[in-house]
């Protein structure tokens, strides 16, 4: 087992009472008296207690009204804030080492997981790129063992020249178990050709003959209102030409669509033009590697940047995609928390930090980001067993020092990472 007594006696202090030496899986966990942020529409909880009996969530709420096993061991986190780990409904985990590629393995898969984890992200929906080591990840983490980031994957991101190979392609991802079918509707600021809209149909007729939802890449507003009258289901990716109007506002909202902004795959475009701001940071620097930090601060590097007509152009659809953000919240819009980190310099789990700021700074409330990055994510990406702290779900969780519905910065300010009741390592 992988959390013990042995290793529970070194979380500073937490502990509150000794028994036999079992794990979260062999008996229950309650952390006490945290306030607690559940991630759904609910008022955090003060002075709260949360338990897990082998890896799920058993029993959570007031101190006064739950009732904790005597075989439990007690964590205090008094002064603390426990909230769902946050799930990226749009990610990459993949071939990505250092700002190359090529790397698509178990170990390396791996590697990203934890880091993932480490950050206080627990799940991840991977959305192209994945291969059959991903999808075997993802067929053995229904387990109570598990202590590194949930993966969900879409396999290829579908492209091809005729209906009959769009079909094929849907139909390869569909037989290896994908959890998404992913397509590109995209010019890239107008360097490449746009899938025509008769194999955007047929892409869609066939998932959802076999029963899977589609996540669209996009950048334009009037793409977004005819993919979402072709029935497409996940917009993965910010309108950035335009701002959203009432007819695309309609139709969002008729269908229930969610909406994922991707701001800082925007950012990432053009922020190594010069030396980035969180290269000083010390919760991104505690797990950078210098010699990436170097190449990307190279002269010639950022020369190029600076210099490259589509890292200009994605500054500038920034802005847009900003104003989007807060016209969508505040007409009800589902917006989930998504990054498209994965690709070489989008730094996973410190951007999706970084993206949570960003929507916060867009127009969300602290309490609007985090449940756009939990309860509201989950749904959006339909896996229905995490991200709400709710009797049941998987015990999969963050240990915060400072309360983050008062400043989203403080969504940093992890002390432990919790998935299935076993304690992310360090």
């Amino acid at each position: 087992m992988r959390t013990t007594i042995t290793r529970l006696l070194t979380l500073s202090g937490l502990l509150l009472i000794l028994c036999a030496p079992v794990g979260a899986n062999e008996g229950s966990l309650a952390f006490v008296g945290a306030r607690i942020i559940d991630g759904t529409a609910n008022a955090p909880i003060e002075d709260g207690v949360l338990v897990i009996t082998d890896g799920r969530i058993r029993s959570v709420g007031p101190r006064d009204a739950v009732t904790i096993p005597e075989d439990a061991q007690q964590i205090d986190v008094s002064g603390k804030t426990i909230m769902p780990g946050l799930i990226n409904a749009h990610g990459h985990v993949g071939g990505t080492l250092g700002l190359g590629g090529g790397q698509y393995n178990t170990g390396n898969l791996l590697r990203q997981l934890g880091l993932y984890a480490r950050y206080g992200i627990t799940t991840v929906n991977s959305l192209g790129g994945d291969e059959e080591q991903g999808f075997a990840l993802r067929n053995s983490q229904f387990d109570s063992d598990l202590d590194r980031a949930r993966i969900f994957v879409a396999g290829s991101v579908v492209v091809g020249d005729s209906e009959q190979a769009i079909r094929d392609e849907v139909n390869r991802n569909a037989d290896m178990g994908a959890n998404f079918i992913k397509v590109r509707v995209d010019d890239n600021l107008g360097a490449t050709q746009k899938m025509p809209q008769n194999l955007f149909d047929a892409l869609v007729d066939q998932a959802h003959i076999r029963r899977l939802p589609v996540a669209v890449h996009l950048f334009y507003l009037e793409d977004a209102k005819y993919i979402l009258n072709a029935g497409a289901d996940l917009i993965a990716h910010s309108i950035r030409d335009l701002p959203v109007d009432s007819e695309f506002i309609s139709l969002i909202k008729d269908k229930g669509i969610c909406y994922i902004p991707t701001l800082t795959r925007e950012v990432s475009t053009f922020v190594y033009e010069g030396e980035p701001e969180f290269f000083s940071d010390p919760y991104f620097l505690k797990e950078a590697d210098p010699a990436i930090l170097e190449e990307l601060k190279t002269p010639e590097r950022q020369s190029r940047m600076r210099n490259s007509r589509s890292a200009q152009g994605y500054k500038l659809a920034l802005q847009v995609a900003m104003a989007n953000i807060g016209a969508l919240n505040d007409v009800g819009v589902k917006i989930a928390m998504g990054t498209d980190t994965g690709p070489p310099a989008r730094f996973q789990g410190y951007f999706e930090h970084m993206e949570m700021q960003m929507m916060v700074e867009a127009g969300m409330s602290p309490l609007d980001a985090i449940r756009a990055s939990t309860g509201i994510a989950a749904d959006c990406i339909n896996v229905g067993d995490v991200g709400t702290l709710e009797p049941g779900k998987w015990g999969d969780l963050i240990v915060l020092a400072a309360n983050p519905a008062e400043d989203i910065e403080n969504t940093k300010s992890i002390e432990s990472v919790w998935i299935a009741g076993n304690r992310v390592p360090e």
